[in-house]
């Protein structure tokens, strides 16, 4: 910009106007008033002046006396005010040529600006118009580009421009502000070099990190920024280049990190002004400093997550590629910055979507836990609409997976993440928005599923559960309405909704949330009980502190032993029973109770975490675990109403479809409303059948476990039975009418309608109505009659029913003979003969004629059906008499149908033909009675004669019945209910084809071993190690054979994986060798297997033993060998000659000591690694040692040859997978045998060698057993 000038080359055709003010404005004795009036209209005048009509000459007259010091340097503001005026029109008038020398003009504009920097102060403060016309004149006409001519121009533009933006903060009038943009705006573009100090002054103006364009200053540097960029890019790269590099070399990061805080304000602002210092950012990326690295990763991360990001990815595509490769840098703190500003890029560069992604899931699994809790910890910064819209479900599913994490802190950013993001989703997934249903429904699935892993993520998984997923209702505040209650129904809605996508592991665990399963009092109940007794430990006599106090330490141990840290539980437990405080304890046994609901328990658990916090802040975190496992804070007795009406709204008329038979998930619909657009009216429908279908789920989960919470509902089941045809209604309110009765009779109903509608649902044709009717009429007040009355109907009616009413029957009679026994004995002989005759051995081939390739059906017909329950009829009239003194007598008979049922298959003799899946169910429903028949102690001694043939139904053919079994087993032995020698049965599902049976099993065996005492874990795991051996020298695939023993070897390494450790491998050592001065109580052959099978486990023990560094010593005490299994040896001679021989063939012994050499150098191997950290890694050599792969046979019990055909070859398969693998595959063993050809005899030889030596050394260690055996038999004898 120049200033105005006149028009050039052209006459004007109108007069010139001359200048007609005359008056001295100098000389003595000349008043300030006069002045001021002379220079005001003399200021009028000029004004109105125009440019191009004005003549010049006429002008020079006043032009030099305005610049007199007198004048200038006049005392009075008004006189100075109207003297700039002037001097501003004269600079116009006279412009292109200014009629002044460079240091009047120096003069001038220091006067102009000092007059400025004075008076302009509002539009109320003396002169303001002057002032405004002042720098409107200096705008418009751009007279002020004179200054960048003049000699000392520079110093005179700095303060302009500190003059300006110290005015500018005043306040004042938009317009004033956009005359100083304009002023400022054409000295930089005018000015040669722009001065350093002006470029600083323009910055200072950014350093505000909270500057907003509500600030005068701000703005008007934005707006001079944004006008002049093109020209000021060269100038601001070399203020940040001279900063940072001078900065950095004298280690002053301080000055540093404020001219990167500074890029970032710019780039808010005025982007276009860092064209050439984004380049120069990118350079500091490359860079070894550390602390420039982490600046500019910042300063780029914070950059690209502006709002004019996506600009800067396009013009800068190598920077942002650049600063993306940040995540890989080597120091973490770097990796950490570069994350820190992750959210903003997610949610501002919504095109970079795929680039991200990708490099937010690669960092998932980042080596370093601080960057791996920052990224997770990213995502629950996130709001809702980023997450919906810009991160894909795989990034979420990726962030959920990092709660399995191994370090503590990354899991909990993990689950806190996924937690929030479905609390923020959850009101959307409610208004069934399929978008929020695909990217969230799954998570409340995940973390159930990850909770299951171990303690700790499993206390995380609950927080978690109970702060974002369900949780509890927040209290009315005080300000709101007094009517102002808890919504109940909604809170129960949340949960079944949720349960709407979950797969059935996730509902099982949550079940397991829920704490309504166990025992009462739990051991949270008995510890607050004893905390009472307690008293803080004040008690009075010396006795009973002594027993209290024992007390209350088992009481912590045993509720701490659950707790992710014991440890610090049983620290802060002990503090809590020390602080004594009765209030407290009020509040924890309200909020335990099972009859507290939702309100009270939201308000009991409030007022404590309150007071807890007031009195131990330190302890809370635990408390709060404490409240989590004892209360019922996801279904408590405000729930159940809810439940009725959800399952009442969901009715049907095939509602039978739902019955507990019904194995297909809710987990497996999910797909049928998510992402269909066109649902229409029959989402609503759909909706109501899966809250129905949860609802009873819940009510059938509490009628098992806690029927205590119906007690307040009894009317209401009473009332809802009476909707006959709503069947999944009346199935689940029976069962919770007979749950109750069955927990206190006193809740049995007792009006005569019911009671009548009660018994026709006993003799009509639904087996699972009249299965909970039986159950609830053997509560009644008169119960004896109605179950007479109820036999004597059935027995009478047996031949003459139909198939499906059969099916209901003998379900009745199932559960009279285990509840009302008296009644079911008036007709026993006939009833059991009907069953025997008539139902369990007739043939139903021909009826499933269309299901014979099958070997399990999910709904079975009803014939089969009748045969599962004639065994059930069988079994509980067993139970019912496991205390009268005809037990063992009516048992012994029914024990026998089992075991041949077993023995056969799943048919009761030999040649009998039945299909695959009646055979399935059969075998399943004979070992699962065996089972609960050995829980008797009548009933052991008989039962454990079978022993073998139960356990072999852990490796059944059919995975259902394998898994059933499991879930079986486990649950009683997890009660205790079951004698020693079961727990050894988990263990034979180390060759399960399926991952899933031998993980429950491993996990059932870990959580036992932890949760025991020591004297428990001696009795049921590591004494019972003899049992194990002589359960695989029972196998019927043992064989004392080289291919074979690998696989028996599985099954005793498995046992020592799991229940081995460095105090307890003497004993299973000692009891191996023990093992061998015995003989087994059935055979010769069976004896000679146990013997191989000791010797095996010996050898896999020491081999163990070494290879974790324990000492195997010599084991101290004396054991017991059971004998129901083991019978003495006949002579001392026979003894002596079973120790001295060797049962495991040459090649077996060859194999063993191989894999104890293996073993041992691989760990040695590992401690080298450990010790030293080699420059150069190598990779040894591979062992020649032949062909050693073995061909795997089939682990499975071969019963039958042609079922093992047709189900066998996967699972070998299978076997082979997972198995060992050859060293090298035959392809590469044959180029290496054709490169060393020339060596071949000398590779025999070392082979052979090898071989002999290995021999030599088997057999010396075989010997030296022996040794050991004779001399433990003596010190036994």
């Amino acid at each position: 910009m120049v200033a105005q000038t006149r028009t050039q080359g052209q006459s004007s055709p109108t007069k010139r106007h001359k200048l007609k003010f005359r008056d001295k404005l100098v000389g003595k004795g000349l008043a300030t008033d006069a002045l001021q009036k002379k220079l005001k209209a003399l200021h009028q005048e000029l004004a109105d002046m125009d440019q191009e009509h004005v003549d010049v000459p006429s002008l020079h007259s006043v032009r030099k006396e305005l610049i007199n010091p007198t004048i200038l340097l006049h005392k009075d503001r008004g006189v100075k005010a109207y003297t700039a005026c002037c001097l501003a029109d004269l600079l116009r008038l006279y412009a292109p040529d200014a009629p002044y020398t460079q240091a009047e003009l120096r003069d001038i504009f220091q006067f102009f600006f000092r007059q400025l920097t004075a008076g302009l102060k509002g539009p109320d403060s003396p002169y303001y118009n002057e002032y405004f016309h002042l720098l409107e004149s200096l705008s418009t006409v751009k007279s002020v580009v004179l200054v960048c001519d003049l000699p000392n121009g520079d110093d005179l533009m700095v303060d302009i421009f500190r003059d300006f933006f110290g005015l500018v903060r005043r306040d004042l009038a938009k317009k004033i502000e956009l005359f100083m943009a304009d002023i400022l705006i054409a000295l930089i573009d005018e000015c040669q070099s722009l001065p350093s100090e002006v470029l600083e002054i323009i910055m200072a103006q950014f350093m505000d990190k909270h500057a907003k364009m509500d600030q005068p200053a701000y703005r008007l540097a934005v707006q001079v920024c944004n006008a002049t960029a093109d020209k000021l890019q060269r100038h601001v790269c070399q203020y940040f280049t001279d900063i940072i590099v001078d900065q950095a070399r004298e280690e002053r990061f301080e000055e540093v990190q404020t001219a990167h805080n500074l890029i970032v304000q710019l780039n808010r602002a005025c982007p276009s002004l860092l064209h050439n210092t984004v380049p120069q950012l990118e350079e500091e990326l490359r860079v070894e400093q550390l602390q420039l690295r982490i600046m500019a990763t910042q300063t780029l991360g914070e950059m690209f997550a502006d709002k004019h990001g996506m600009d800067l990815v396009h013009k800068y595509p190598t920077t942002w590629a650049q600063w993306l490769s940040r995540r890989n840098d080597k120091n973490v703190t770097i990796r950490l910055e570069w994350v820190g500003t992750m959210k903003g890029i997610i949610t501002n560069l919504p095109e970079m979507r795929k680039e991200t992604e990708e490099a937010l899931l690669g960092k998932l699994y980042d080596p370093d836990e601080k960057f791996r809790a920052a990224l997770c910890k990213l995502f629950s910064q996130l709001d809702y609409e980023a997450a919906l819209h810009h991160l894909s479900v795989d990034v979420l599913k990726g962030v959920a997976g990092r709660g399995l994490d191994k370090k503590h802190s990354v899991r909990v950013e993990a689950f806190n993440a996924v937690g929030r993001l479905y609390s923020l989703a959850y009101p959307e997934i409610e208004n069934n928005d399929p978008a929020a249903i695909q990217q969230f429904a799954w998570i409340p699935g995940t973390v159930l599923r990850n909770a299951s892993v171990s303690r700790e993520v499993k206390a995380i998984a609950e927080q978690t559960l109970a702060e974002y997923i369900l949780p509890l209702p927040s209290l009315p505040s005080s300000s709101s309405s007094r009517g102002a209650e808890i919504d109940e129904v909604a809170w129960t809605d949340r949960l079944l909704l949720t349960m709407r996508y979950l797969d059935e592991v996730s509902i099982n665990t949550l079940f397991n949330f829920a704490n309504l399963k166990g025992s009462r009092p739990t051991v949270y109940e008995k510890f607050v009980n004893t905390c009472v007794d307690y008293n803080g430990g004040v008690i009075d006599e010396a006795e009973e502190e002594e027993a209290i106090t024992e007390r209350l330490n088992a009481a912590v141990k045993a509720a701490a032993t659950f707790f992710p840290d014991p440890h610090k539980a049983s620290e802060d437990l002990q503090a809590f029973a020390k602080l004594n405080e009765g209030r407290l304890y009020k509040l924890l046994k309200t909020c335990m109770d099972i009859q507290t609901d939702l309100k009270g328990l939201v308000k009991a658990r409030s007022e404590f975490l309150r007071r807890l916090e007031q009195s131990s802040s330190a302890i809370v975190n635990t408390m709060s675990i404490f409240l989590r496992r004892c209360t019922l804070h996801l279904v408590n007795p405000s729930a159940v109403p809810t439940f009725i009406k959800r399952v009442q709204k969901g009715f049907e008329p095939s509602a039978v479809a739902y019955s507990q038979t019904q194995t297909q998930t809710l987990g497996q619909t999910f797909s049928m409303f998510v992402g269909s657009t066109g649902a229409g009216s029959s989402e609503p429908e759909g909706r109501a059948q899966h809250a129905a279908h949860s609802a009873q789920l819940w009510l059938t989960y509490v009628s098992k476990h806690c029927p205590a919470l119906y007690k307040a509902h009894i009317g209401e089941f009473s009332k809802a039975i009476a909707d006959e045809r709503n069947a999944r209604l009346v199935e689940a309110c029976l069962h919770a009418l007979a749950a109750a009765a069955a927990w206190d009779e006193k809740l049995a109903p007792t009006d005569k309608r019911t009671v009548e509608r009660v018994m026709r649902f006993v003799m009509e044709s639904h087996p699972r109505h009249a299965k909970f009717a039986a159950r609830l009429i053997a509560c009644m007040r008169n119960a004896e009659e109605l179950c007479a009355q109820v036999v004597d109907s059935i027995a009478d009616s047996l031949e003459d029913v139909d198939d499906e009413k059969l099916v209901a029957h003998i379900a009745v009679l199932a559960q009279l003979a285990l509840r009302a026994p008296d009644a079911f004995e008036q007709k026993s002989d006939v009833v059991t003969a009907f069953l025997v005759k008539e139902v369990l051995t007739s043939s139903s081939a021909e009826d499933e004629q269309m299901q014979t390739d099958q070997d399990w059906v999910d709904d079975p017909p009803p014939a089969l059906r009748a045969k599962v329950l004639a065994l059930k009829v069988c079994r509980n009239r067993c139970l019912a008499h496991a205390e009268s003194e005809t037990a063992l007598e009516i048992s012994q008979p029914v024990i026998r149908m089992f075991s041949t049922v077993l023995q056969y298959e799943g048919v009761f003799k030999a040649g009998a033909h039945e299909t695959a899946s009646t055979k399935s169910r059969l075998r399943l429903q004979a070992a699962t009675s065996m089972l609960h028949l050995s829980a008797v102690p009548k009933y052991v001694l008989e039962v454990t004669k079978y022993f073998v043939q139960i356990a072999l139904t852990i490796q059944d053919p059919v995975y259902q019945v394998r898994m059933t079994f499991l879930d079986k087993l486990v649950a009683l032995l997890s009660k205790g209910k079951l004698p020693p020698q079961y727990n050894i049965v988990p263990f034979l599902s180390v060759h399960d084809p399926e991952a899933d049976v031998k993980s429950k099993a491993q996990a059932y065996v870990s959580f036992a071993l932890r949760a025991m005492p020591k004297g428990a874990r001696l009795a049921r795991f590591e004494s019972t190690f003899i049992r194990l051996l002589h359960l695989m020298a029972h196998h019927p695939d043992f064989k004392v054979d080289q291919e074979l023993l690998p696989d028996i070897a599985k099954y005793i390494q498995f046992y020592l994986d799991l229940v081995a450790s460095n105090e307890n491998v003497s004993l299973l050592y000692h009891l191996a060798l023990k093992a061998k001065t015995v003989r087994d109580a059935d055979s010769q052959t069976f004896s000679e297997n146990l013997y191989a099978c000791a010797e095996l486990a010996q050898h896999l023990i020491k081999a163990h033993a070494k290879a974790h560094s324990w000492n195997l010593e010599t084991y101290p005490g004396k054991v017991r060998l059971p004998g129901d299994i083991l019978r003495a040896l006949p002579s001392a001679d026979a003894a002596n000659q079973i120790l001295k021989t060797v049962y495991l063939p040459e090649e077996a012994l060859i194999w063993l000591a191989e894999k104890q050499s293996k073993q041992a150098q691989e760990a040695k191997q590992e401690k080298t690694r450990v010790a030293r950290k080699p420059t150069v890694k190598r990779k040894a050599a591979p062992k020649g040692n032949g062909s050693t792969k073995r061909p795997r046979p089939n682990k499975k019990r071969k019963m039958d040859e042609s079922d093992d055909e047709e189900s066998d070859p996967e699972e070998s398969d299978d076997e082979d997978e997972d198995g060992e693998k050859a060293t090298s595959s035959p392809g590469k063993q044959a180029g290496r045998s054709d490169e060393s050809s020339g060596d071949e005899e000398l590779d025999e030889a070392e082979a052979k060698e090898e071989k002999r030596s290995t021999r030599a050394q088997a057999k010396k260690q075989a010997k030296r057993a022996a040794k050991r055996q004779a001399k433990a038999a003596a010190s036994d004898d």
